[in-house]
């Protein structure tokens, strides 16, 4: 047996382990410095309400992106100045829409928010930059081009007054109010995104977009705050657009100054003096016309007019049998392919009330020698005709009853359709095209009838009409209040459970935790 001693064990090196563990460190340092590099230049904010209620509209986030905002030389600057204190009850609503818009933008606007209960100083600043009294929450936006004063001087009246370029949205005009049965006056939809891109809209154009409204030739209800005229002109406003009243028939022609003809509702029949100006009109370069009509109710001059350009209203009423029944709610969808509608193309389109087809010469021969192309805009579902009798007892027979292969008009049913005349598909004189939009049905205006759809399809042919193709697609949708009525014994109930049980029932728990600790 030999003797073998024990080998000696090497001592470790301290050196190159303290070494590799610097190193790691440091790693691992510069990793979580990286990864937070990269997040702060590459945020992803993910909207995980039920209803998108942060997401910003398709027509918002497509002007954010246009050239409008994208190509700027100078970014447009948005100041919050909202108090924290504040009982407007959207304040956190609205401080995430407005980041969401310095998002969208591409950093194309800035954004300040300023508290002037906290920040005084820059609360004082600010109100004398812009010649303010801050007394109420608002947004100013501030898109002039340059450094032009921010403050010019009224020519009529020689009062000082905001940059064209500048413009406020107050936090009362975010919301819409109702008066509930007992006559109260309270809050009814929150509808900041509208208003905030509209303002935006307004301050990088410096002024609306003009539609002359003919209303010596119109009759629309306008009596009541919610009825169709205030409807119209709300929604039009929203985009930027102000209608302007005005007598066709002192006019010796339209303005250049108007970016557009507003024909709604028409109950007087147009002169052939009026024609010839509508005529004229049409036939300049970049003229644009919107005609809403009621059901089987266009004049005949103007149904002439429109007939030239491959669009005749029909006088007949979309209907359709349901359990034996006569049902006049319009169904259809939107047509696929129309540029402004992309976002709206293959939806489902629901028009309640009355309305009428129109017949669109799509394709025709005698159009396109003059370059004239009209398309469908909205064609109903297959299952509807258009009653040529409604409203008249034939034979001793029911209105609506069965379709009428002579009298009645069969599907294909068109409700909207468009007018453009021009070179529309060449770029080079596109901008110089003139444009129509035609809509055989006016109750959607009602408030009582009146649909989301309806109303983005509305919007989008409005901006596509005044060449403002950033700002169609989906408008925001208003943001409903609900109230939880609650009996007296019910509120009782509930003052009682946090203001009693509540706490002694966590008196008690803590005093068995207490308890149990100590044994």
């Amino acid at each position: 047996m030999s003797d073998s001693k024990p080998k000696r064990q090497s001592r470790p090196n301290r050196f190159g382990i303290g070494f590799i563990s610097i190193l790691q460190i440091a790693l691992v340092l510069a990793a979580v410095v990286f990864a937070n590099y990269l997040a702060s230049q590459n945020r992803i904010r993910t909207d995980l309400s039920l209803t998108a209620d942060y997401t910003l509209s398709s027509s918002t986030e497509n002007y954010l992106k246009s050239d409008a905002i994208a190509k700027r030389e100078r970014p447009v600057k948005m100041t919050m100045v909202f108090r924290r204190a504040t009982p407007f009850p959207f304040i956190d609503r609205v401080r995430a829409l407005v980041d969401e818009y310095t998002l969208v933008s591409g950093k194309q606007i800035e954004l300040e928010i300023i508290d002037p209960m906290r920040s005084k100083d820059r609360a004082e600043q600010f109100a004398a930059t812009y010649n303010l009294v801050l007394i109420r929450d608002l947004i100013l936006i501030d898109a002039r081009p340059d450094e032009e004063t921010p403050i010019v001087t009224e020519m009529e009246t020689g009062t000082p007054a905001l940059n064209p370029h500048i413009t406020l949205a107050l936090a009362e005009e975010m919301l819409t109010y109702t008066v509930d049965d007992s006559g109260q006056r309270r809050p009814d939809a929150f509808r900041g995104e509208d208003l905030i891109t509209a303002r935006l809209v307004e301050a990088v154009e410096g002024k609306p977009r003009n539609l002359l409204f003919l209303a010596d030739k119109s009759r629309i209800d306008s009596d009541g705050e919610n009825s169709p005229w205030n409807n119209l002109a709300s929604t039009l406003r929203f985009q930027n657009i102000r209608l302007i009243q005005a007598n066709l028939s002192s006019l010796n022609e339209i303005p250049a100054e108007v970016e557009g003809l507003a024909i709604i509702a028409p109950k007087y029949d147009f002169t052939d003096d009026e024609i010839a100006k509508l005529n004229a009109y049409w036939n300049t370069p970049r003229a644009a016309i919107l005609i809403l009509l009621e059901a089987d109710s266009c004049p005949p001059k103007l149904r002439s007019f429109l007939r030239n350009k491959g669009l005749t209203p029909r006088r007949d009423r979309i209907i359709t049998m349901a359990e034996g029944r006569v049902v006049t709610t319009a169904r259809g969808n939107f047509s696929e392919g129309i540029p402004f509608l992309k976002d709206l193309a293959g939806q489902a389109a629901v028009f309640e009330g009355a309305s009428s087809s129109i017949e669109v010469r799509e394709g025709a021969s005698d159009l396109s020698m003059k370059k004239i192309s009209p398309v469908p805009l909205i064609t109903i579902l297959p299952d509807y005709w258009g009653e040529a009798d409604f409203g008249k007892n034939t034979d001793g027979a029911k209105e609506g009853e069965s379709f009428d292969t002579i009298r009645d008009t069969a599907p294909p049913l068109h409700i909207a359709a468009a007018v453009t005349r021009g070179a529309a598909n060449d770029d080079r004189y596109a901008a110089d095209t003139s444009r129509m939009v035609v809509l055989c049905t006016t109750d959607f205006l009602d408030p009582d009838r009146q649909r989301a759809e309806n109303i983005d399809f509305l919007s989008s042919s409005s901006n596509w009409l005044v060449r403002r193709e950033s700002l169609t697609g989906l408008s925001p949708k208003p943001i409903g209040i609900y109230m939880l009525p609650l009996l007296d014994a019910q509120v009782s109930f509930i003052n009682r459970m946090n203001l009693f049980f509540a706490p002694i029932f966590f008196l008690l728990l803590g005093a068995v935790v207490f308890s149990t600790r100590r044994a």
